[in-house]
């Protein structure tokens, strides 16, 4: 197998070769953040959108991030061309870093943070889930009540993850008080019979999506109405389309939630409008 370069601290290293500290907090107390930026044709989509929610989320939790926009775009670039990329995703992850042992405290702010980055290939546009849709089961929301920071602790999003593929469906839609809060790992949406597009408002409740962003664009340049609000289970079984977004996934048409059919059980056509016009305008944004 093809060994990946990958990103450690400054170096450029075979992922065989990359080492982090034991004493890592990110390892020891999920104390981190992360980001994925998608590639397409070697390029960077949505980029300025990540690299500002990264510092964000940095900021919430105190976090020292040394590394301005550009710094980060270099060595993206660089990772995509060390491993010829054509698609995919570039993962980052920033911690705290170590300070030589374990303790729930934050180390002085001399301890530099660990940054760590390497590539994912994976077909983008011409997925199966993006042509196919994908089927979900719902799950309640047991994550902590800060879900709009893009933390590593992503344990219970995993395990919601795999009771959906025990349950044989492909995701998870996570559940508080009956209603709909996100996907296991992107933004939930619906289209009502009147036209209408529905997402969650921002709060702490959600991830603010960069690709739900980007989409509510779209969606105004095609006229479309939107709410920002939350739903039900139940109104978006009983919704004419359904879909999620992400920046691994773009737009998903979601055809079934815990068994129940979504319209004609198919794809949507606004979802599949918004998924085309999403890949193109990604295309023409793309550094």
């Amino acid at each position: 197998m093809t060994q990946r370069t990958v990103y450690v601290n400054g170096e450029y290293v075979a992922e065989r070769d990359a080492r982090v500290s034991i004493f890592d907090r990110g390892f020891l107390l999920a104390d981190g953040v992360y980001e994925v930026s998608s590639v397409l044709e070697g390029k960077l989509i949505d980029f300025p959108g990540h690299m500002g929610r990264l510092k964000r989320s940095a900021a919430e939790l105190e976090m020292a991030l040394p590394w301005d926009e550009k710094a980060l775009l270099t060595i993206h670039r660089e990772l995509i061309r060390r491993n010829a990329l054509a698609e995919g995703m570039v993962y980052l992850q920033l911690t705290r870093g170590s300070a030589g042992d374990r303790d729930f405290g934050y180390p002085d702010t001399d301890t530099p943070p660990t940054l760590v980055l390497f590539t994912q290939a994976k077909s983008l546009v011409d997925s199966r889930s993006g042509s196919e849709g994908i089927r979900v089961v719902t799950q309640p929301d047991w994550r902590w009540a800060r879900r709009d920071i893009k933390t590593v602790q992503l344990l219970y999003p995993a395990m919601a993850k795999m009771a959906a593929k025990a349950a044989g469906a492909d995701d998870a839609w996570m559940v508080e008080d009956g209603m709909v809060t996100e996907g296991a790992s992107n933004n939930a949406w619906m289209l009502t019979h009147d036209g209408t597009l529905v997402t969650r408002e921002l709060s702490h409740a959600i991830l603010p999506g960069i690709t739900r962003a980007v989409v509510l664009e779209i969606a105004e340049a095609l006229s479309l109405r939107v709410e920002e609000r939350a739903f039900s289970v139940e109104e978006a079984q009983s919704a004419k389309e359904c879909f999620v977004t992400s920046a691994s996934s773009f737009v998903t048409p979601v055809i079934a939630i815990d068994d129940v059919s979504i319209g004609d059980g198919c794809p949507g056509e606004v979802a599949r409008r918004l998924r085309a016009a999403y890949i193109e305008e990604s295309r023409r944004r793309a550094i």
